[in-house]
């Protein structure tokens, strides 16, 4: 268990879970603000005075606009346009770039990119000295503000200094990810524990579902195009940029409308948590696709983000023995550019 977790109370139930004795915690999240510790996201840092150069011919990203105000979504990928790992992309200062995705894919992605490293003047840094903290609720940006005296920034943006970052993401309440060194997280965790209720990183999950937003684990590496977590419709792909590992299959696949799979988002009608890789079914026990995450809702049911065949299902559908229903997405899946994220006011 990480040193950091220990520091905030927190019981380790499974790798990357953490929980306290906080009942109705998606509850809470509701009407109230809430902390989880996020134990299952972790940064991998590049530095150097080549890493910009470095990136842009590694990720979707266009790395201009990772400028310390945007920190925009985006992807590694196999020379076949698989993914090797999803990630936001922050600048900490000049050439010093941070990546923040699962943790379970920081060091694979680490050792991969590596193996370009000696062609650049850059480091590459798994960083187990962060912490990676979650506020959520209409109270986050303000507790923020008056701890770290940082003015809180819109989603997909960031504010703060080399030592102190923080994050807006998307969500059906106000979220806000704060990172900071580890060797501080116990006076931050103090004080903010006293304006905030210390939850299990379940909920912070379970709010990423309910935005469409997909974190691949190191179980789904190499398996999906981009698009089929919906990234292009987040704004995770560059496509006005250059050449980059993938690109080529990944522009293919948007231009001619070869995309067969999609990210969905579902509720199923019992409380049984699917396991990731977990087949969805049509009526004619027909496999369409697999559930990538499920976290249990404020209502005891668990909410699903999956990958599912485009064409139009034999209904009803069920996962894990249990009725399955499709949800609206919170936005359009339809391309939206990076670029127009960083002109919006």
């Amino acid at each position: 268990m990480m040193d950091w977790i220990a520091a905030t109370g927190g019981r380790q139930e499974a790798e990357y879970r953490v929980t306290f004795d906080t009942p109705d915690a998606p509850r809470l999240a509701l009407d109230g603000t809430v902390m989880p510790p996020l134990a299952h996201l972790g940064a991998l840092d590049i530095e150097g005075t080549d890493a910009e150069r470095f990136l842009q011919g590694q990720t979707s990203a266009q790395l201009s606009l990772a400028d310390g105000d945007l920190a925009p979504l985006t992807c590694f990928c196999t020379p076949k346009g698989r993914m090797l790992a999803n990630a936001q992309l922050l600048r900490v200062a000049p050439a010093h770039y941070r990546l923040l995705m699962h943790a379970s894919l920081v060091s694979s992605l680490a050792e991969h990119l590596k193996k370009f490293a000696p062609f650049y003047k850059v480091e590459l840094h798994e960083r187990d000295d962060l912490a990676l903290l979650g506020l959520i609720g209409n109270e986050a940006a303000a507790l923020a503000e008056v701890h770290f005296d940082v003015l809180p920034p819109r989603p997909w943006h960031q504010a703060g200094d080399k030592r102190h970052q923080l994050l807006a993401h998307p969500g059906p309440r106000p979220r806000l990810l704060i990172c900071l060194p580890a060797d501080e997280l116990e006076a931050s965790w103090q004080w903010l524990s006293r304006h905030a209720t210390p939850v299990s990183n379940a909920v912070w999950r379970l709010h990423d579902i309910q935005a469409g937003l997909a974190w691949l684990e190191a179980d789904q590496r190499d398996t999906y195009l981009p698009q089929m977590i919906n990234w292009e419709a987040l704004g995770g792909i560059s496509f006005k940029k250059g050449c980059y590992t993938g690109q080529e299959v990944v522009a293919r696949a948007h231009f001619r409308g070869q995309v067969k799979k999609r990210l969905v988002r579902a509720q199923l009608d019992g409380g049984l948590l699917p396991e990731p890789g977990s087949a969805i079914k049509d009526a004619n026990d027909r496999r369409l696709g697999e559930v990538l995450c499920a976290e249990l809702d404020a209502y005891g049911e668990a909410e699903v983000l999956a990958v599912m065949s485009t064409r139009e299902p034999v209904l009803p559908l069920c996962c894990a023995g249990q009725k399955l229903k499709l949800l609206k997405l919170p936005y359009p899946v339809e391309r939206l550019d990076p670029e127009s994220l960083a002109e919006r006011a």
